[in-house]
């Protein structure tokens, strides 16, 4: 009996490693050419996905928030490649910071789009590889979207709590992508007006949106540390864990094509 047990014993062990490397993730830095900056690369150990997905940050920068929702995405078997739009490392801790960061990112819209194209560049590498999404976060929101309108070869972008506004609204035929928006009702950066607008650009345009609007909730709703940096600088800005858990819910059937 006593080989028995050890065999048995032995069988579970292998069980449970097996078990464990088929649940963890690679984890890749990118450095770009041209100067670019760099990004952060996670792939599924146990399979090579089929869909890629571009993860933009919030206006602090490219911090642990951003990178965990990738590895969360790698997590789900998909490969996903969290991308750095100030270029070099740079995160904020308070407002005046952030806005300093965002504004000279946006004053460069061509090294912007260089960025983003060298993440999905870096995605089509990985065998398998056949689609690539974007999903962003605050300004990372507002960043996908407008790769959306200048008509990016995209199966998809998702904009959580994210700018809507634009200057160079989508044209018909122009946009590839499938839209996700998902935005809080309570949120006053991004007011109303802009969620009607979008409808708006979007029905005119022809484009497949889908919209999220969870009533009473604040901006950066899906990020577990806003409800803190919001009481810290006194922005209005607060975790939600029933617009999180759903938007996120709602981005995984996206991905699979619902």
């Amino acid at each position: 009996m006593i080989p028995l047990i050890k065999h048995i014993t032995l069988a579970i062990s292998l069980c449970l490693f097996s078990l464990g490397s088929h649940a963890a993730t690679k984890e890749t830095p990118i450095q770009f050419a041209d100067n670019l900056g760099s990004a952060v690369l996670y792939t599924p150990r146990w399979r090579s996905p089929e869909t890629a997905v571009i993860v933009v940050h919030e206006w602090w920068g490219l911090n642990d928030y951003a990178r965990n929702r990738a590895k969360q995405l790698a997590d789900e078997g998909y490969a996903a490649i969290a991308v750095d739009m100030y270029g070099h490392g740079k995160v904020a801790e308070h407002p005046e910071g952030a806005t300093a960061f965002m504004n000279a990112a946006l004053a460069e819209p061509e090294k912007m789009n260089a960025r983003f194209n060298a993440a999905k560049a870096e995605l089509l590498t990985l065998k398998g590889v056949k689609q690539v999404f974007a999903i962003g976060y605050c300004f990372g929101g507002a960043v996908v979207l407008n790769q959306a309108r200048m008509g990016n070869e995209l199966a998809g972008v998702a904009s959580f709590h994210g700018a809507l506004a634009t200057k160079n609204p989508a044209q018909k035929g122009t946009v590839k992508a499938r839209v996700l928006v998902a935005t809080g009702g309570a949120d006053p950066m991004v007011p109303p007006e802009q969620v009607g607008d979008l409808v708006t650009e979007m029905g005119k345009a022809g484009v497949d949106l889908t919209l999220m609007s969870f009533p009473g909730v604040l901006h950066s709703f899906t990020n577990p540390g806003a409800t803190a940096k919001g009481k810290a600088t006194g922005l209005p800005v607060a975790y939600d864990k029933n617009a999180d858990e759903q938007s996120w819910a709602a981005l995984m059937r996206f991905l699979q094509g619902e």
